[in-house]
């Protein structure tokens, strides 16, 4: 009984370390990410920023609908920095966003595309997914705004 508990708990703090590995694998320096989880409760994909705590408690309010303990709300400084959420949908297999930004005269743009899951990885665990992912980077004048890319 003993040798279970020891390699349970082996196992299970292993793959809590892949996957925070995979999910910090697809950003770049630009980019910290503050929070994610596999499902949401959103179906389809939306992105927002969020520049406030009023928006970013509203938006918990959503993911926690259908949670009990709800996921707790990330601690933000808003005067320092803006949060980019995103949530993907409905995901077959494990994607991650990529994400690239580019300095316009008029704003920034953000071009969200999606890692390739692996069709292997599909077919052997074809597990549906709704994720979403939170970004932080620091405050901007420029206006942001966020394009979808191949998906």
């Amino acid at each position: 009984m003993k040798y279970i508990l020891i390699i349970s708990i082996i196992c299970l703090a292993s793959c809590k370390a892949q996957k925070e590995t995979k999910m910090n694998a697809g950003h770049t320096s630009d980019f910290e990410l503050v929070a994610s989880d596999a499902y949401s409760g959103i179906d389809s994909y939306e992105a927002a920023v969020i520049s406030n705590a009023k928006s970013l408690n509203k938006f918990y309010s959503r993911i926690n609908k259908t949670r009990k303990p709800g996921l707790p709300v990330p601690v933000v400084d808003f005067s320092k920095d803006v949060l980019v959420v995103m949530c993907l949908g409905e995901q077959k297999g494990e994607t991650t966003p990529k994400l690239a930004k580019s300095d316009h005269e008029d704003g920034i743009v953000i071009t969200v595309a999606l890692s390739e899951p692996n069709d292997s990885n599909i077919k052997e665990n074809p597990i549906i997914s709704y994720p979403f992912y939170i970004y932080k980077l620091p405050t901007t004048s420029k206006a942001i705004s966020i394009q979808k890319q191949g998906f």
